[in-house]
């Protein structure tokens, strides 16, 4: 170690002491690891012990806190109290950074060696490891054991933001929904949230039911569409957004009003920060880099969908029930690491068609148990005028196979009643929650309520101008 980063780190931890409020500065952006000899590190996390408190930065309570866990140094101390305080402390904390991220990139040299010269170690599983360990060192997310003092501290300090929020029972993402918010307290960090359903139920409907919302509250969400290209899931959006049916939309069979809100529409979503990844190839490793290189440019996506799980692969010359438990463990780890939900989608067993009741049960999700396991929340989107329209539709060929006249006893809406079963919630209640479907617009809607988000009358409608532009897609 040089003398001159020795007499930075001195430099920075003597402004804390004869300037407490650098501690701001400071906190942010290093941790004691950052710096290079022990003594500091053990003196800086005895400074961020005493914030975590809102204790004053004083250097006899340093002093306290270091004799009663046995690491206190006088002759370190008395260092840093000797040497004279900065006042522009950025390009000091700047420079402890650096060399810190230089240390840890050594670390990882020397164990990237050793695991290129192990013959049993598989080349996807290490690049995995390094991109992981990388993305930790440079969003400082490494992590140690917490005492007791250190967790109270966060987790008063959470009670109290939630009570400064007005006791809102809304405490992770917005799902968009009234009920299912009240039920589930929104998508927290590091959830993975699995959707499941039969098919045709309204599964990437509902996913783009969320998605859109978010978007409306300028969020940032990440998409990963294995299923259909990224143009096919904007008309579902802008279908949404504008209430113009989807069929509609794509054969362009508008009105003028209709060109009008769809140029809106447009021009909302251009500003939107939506990223949309439609490589349906894709496999878990080259998700997880996707998604933390694009966390790395885009630090404000606090959301992540893939539709669907059963699509992506995962490492070579495995059975498909531990590939889809390797998928499932990967995307709850990636979760926790990028401190944003993940929802992943997810198609259920066939089984469940042959019961009288076919509402899905945890058993019905496909191909592994893990899913069921790694999960924190499984919504089930259930249907019932989707069986209902198939058994008639039996009904009628049956008839007109046998020569014989069928009377209609079920004829399909334009809205539907929805179920969304929390068939698994880690930290809350499992139930049912009501929606309403609209079919034309591929729509999920709060039950009972009249969606005013996207309503157009002619007294809003600029109807003299007399060029409808062909809006960019």
């Amino acid at each position: 170690m040089n003398d001159n980063l020795l007499n930075i780190e001195r430099a920075l931890l003597s402004s804390l002491f004869f300037n407490p409020q650098t501690i701001e500065d400071l906190i942010e952006k290093i941790g004691h690891k950052d710096f290079y000899l022990p003594s500091h590190q053990m003196i800086y996390k005895a400074c961020e012990e005493l914030y975590a408190k809102n204790e004053p930065i004083d250097d006899e309570l340093i002093r306290e806190i270091l004799i009663k866990d046995k690491k206190f140094d006088d002759t370190v101390l008395l260092d840093i109290l000797s040497t004279n305080p900065i006042v522009n402390v950025e390009a000091y904390i700047k420079i402890v950074k650096e060399n810190s991220i230089k240390r840890e990139l050594n670390k990882l040299a020397i164990t990237i060696s050793k695991l290129t010269n192990e013959d049993n170690q598989i080349t996807s599983d290490v690049i995995d490891f390094v991109q992981a360990e990388i993305y930790k060192i440079t969003q400082d997310t490494t992590t140690e054991f917490k005492d007791s003092v250190t967790v109270l501290a966060s987790t008063l300090d959470h009670i109290q933001k939630m009570k400064e929020r007005g006791n809102s029972r809304l405490i992770g993402i917005d799902t968009g929904f009234r009920d299912l918010n009240k039920m589930t307290s929104g998508f927290g960090e590091g959830d993975l949230v699995i959707i499941a359903a039969r098919p045709s139920m309204g599964k990437t409907a509902f996913v783009l039911n969320i998605l859109q919302k978010a978007l409306s509250r300028n969020e940032s969400v990440a998409f990963f569409s294995l299923e259909m290209p990224a143009e096919q899931l904007m008309l579902r959006v802008l279908s949404m957004k504008t209430s113009i049916p989807l069929q509609e939309l794509r054969i362009g069979n508008l009105r003028d009003d209709e060109w009008d809100r769809l140029n809106q529409a447009c021009s909302t979503l251009e500003k939107s920060k939506l990223f949309i990844d439609d490589d349906s190839m894709l496999n878990i490793h080259q998700l997880k880099a996707k998604l933390r290189k694009l966390k790395n440019k885009h630090p404000e996506i606090n959301l992540a969908i893939i539709d669907y799980l059963q699509l992506m692969s995962g490492s070579s010359n495995k059975d498909r029930h531990l590939e889809v438990s390797e998928i499932s463990r990967g995307l709850k780890m990636l979760a926790r690491e990028l401190k944003i939900p993940i929802i992943a989608l997810s198609q259920l067993n066939r089984g469940l068609e042959s019961r009288s009741n076919k509402r899905p049960m945890l058993s019905d999700l496909r191909e592994s148990g893990a899913i069921e396991q790694d999960a924190d929340i499984i919504l089930f989107i259930y249907r019932d005028d989707v069986y209902r329209a198939q058994e008639e539709k039996e009904k009628e060929m049956k008839a007109r196979a046998d020569g014989k006249e069928h009377t209609k006893k079920f004829n399909e809406k334009e809205e539907e009643e929805a179920e969304i079963i929390i068939g698994k919630q880690r930290n809350g209640p499992t139930g049912t929650v009501d929606l309403i479907f609209q079919k034309k617009f591929t729509r999920f809607v709060d039950s009972g309520h009249v969606p005013i988000e996207h309503v157009y009358t002619t007294s809003n409608i600029d109807t003299s101008a007399t060029k409808i532009e062909m809006p960019n897609l």
